[in-house]
């Protein structure tokens, strides 16, 4: 079997590593960035942090914060309006998930316009150009989209998010400082917290993982069990391990895929604009439960990477269940939502996201297949 690994070209980890970017614009040669960040990092100061670096250096740029959280199709065409207009040579992701996504799909969009009506990137896209070089700065610990070959788009017309990958959109560097991620509210660390949790425990048990992958993705979830909770609370150890935690399960997943959690998570934040890492803490325990019988000894492994004593002692079943327990336990203590129904989900929606989910790209890489009525339960039992 082949297996393929795609990375940053150049990445930079620990406090002070913005530090590099206006380094990495200048020595490469580029002439002019475009910033893409949202309003919120603007008015508090964050993303000055990195454009105060462009200020410094002479670097010009000029600065696009139409991101919104779950990035729509109309947000990704204002930004290739934004691009265009600033005749830019590269940009400069400021943020979480949703920036990055928004500026990987313009990148991608500006070298193979042919794509601009943005729903063609759905899924495995046969883009043939790179996207225009990014510079990848992310402000929260937890989606990893820096070193993914993924991103996320919100469909608003169709009620819907679209999953694309497309190695040629993946950063040309990442800079990952933890000096960025230390403001994050409580929520937001608990919810990107838990993103990257999902990232490394579905890209540890997908159908495509592999050795390397494998190594990559227990290592993440111990350093995510035991950093999240201290992150959460403000510290900052706890932040910069969780910083380079999530990375390492992005290194990972990006290349082996995903499963039903993110499957059933992205249509609840096309139906209700839920924080995606939530969406994931809900949904977590009962597809790890579903998918049990699928994961051979991986989960006895998962307990005792996530703290579980004495598992070397237990059945299989009862490693099994330790891991989701574990699982669970973790999500309480950081308050995340037990039920559905705690985060507005609508009973009389679930057929049509249990539709949506099993139509989603990662649905494909979960190690138990599920049908549509699996689903369906699954989304009951959670609600």
């Amino acid at each position: 079997m082949v297996h393929r690994m795609i990375l940053n070209q150049t990445a930079y980890f620990g406090r002070g590593a913005v530090a590099n970017v206006p380094l990495e614009i200048t020595t490469k040669g580029y002439r002019k960035a475009l910033v893409v960040t949202d309003a919120v990092l603007v008015a508090n100061g964050v993303a000055a942090r990195v454009t105060s670096r462009l200020d410094e250096a002479g670097i010009d740029y000029e600065l696009f914060d139409g991101v919104m959280p779950n990035p729509t199709i109309e947000a990704v065409q204002q930004g290739v309006k934004a691009f265009q207009a600033a005749e830019a040579d590269c940009l400069v992701a400021i943020g979480g998930g949703s920036p990055q996504d928004t500026c990987k799909a313009v990148g991608i969009i500006i070298a193979n316009p042919e794509f601009a009506d943005v729903r063609s990137l759905e899924g495995v896209a046969a883009t043939t150009r790179p996207s225009v070089p990014i510079i990848a700065v992310p402000t929260t610990a937890g989606t990893a989209a820096e070193v993914t070959i993924n991103y996320v788009i919100t469909d608003v017309q169709n009620r819907r998010k679209f999953v694309c990958v497309d190695p040629h959109d993946i950063p040309l560097v990442a800079v990952v400082d933890a000096d960025l991620m230390d403001g994050m509210p409580r929520s937001l660390c608990v919810a990107t917290g838990m993103d990257a949790l999902t990232h490394a425990l579905e890209g540890y048990t997908t159908l495509g993982a592999w050795e390397l992958t494998d190594a990559l993705h227990l290592t993440a979830i111990e350093m995510i069990a035991s950093a999240l909770p201290s992150a959460a609370r403000g510290e900052a150890d706890g932040v910069e391990r969780m910083a380079l935690g999530q990375y390492m399960a992005g290194m990972g997943f990006s290349n082996v895929g995903l499963g039903l959690v993110h499957a059933m998570a992205h249509p609840l934040g096309a139906f209700y604009d839920t924080p995606h890492g939530i969406a994931n803490g809900v949904l977590l325990p009962h597809v790890m439960a579903f998918n049990a019988t699928h994961t051979g000894e991986k989960l006895r492994a998962v307990a005792r990477a996530m703290g579980v004593a004495g598992v070397g002692g237990l059945t299989l079943d009862e490693a099994r269940e330790a891991a989701v327990r574990a699982v669970a336990e973790l999500a309480a203590r950081l308050d995340v939502p037990a039920q559905l129904r705690e985060i507005g989900v609508r009973e009389v929606d679930l057929p049509a996201l249990a539709q949506a989910a099993h139509d989603d790209v990662c649905a494909g890489g979960n190690p138990r297949p599920a049908t549509v009525e699996e689903i369906l339960a699954l989304y009951r039992t959670a609600y």
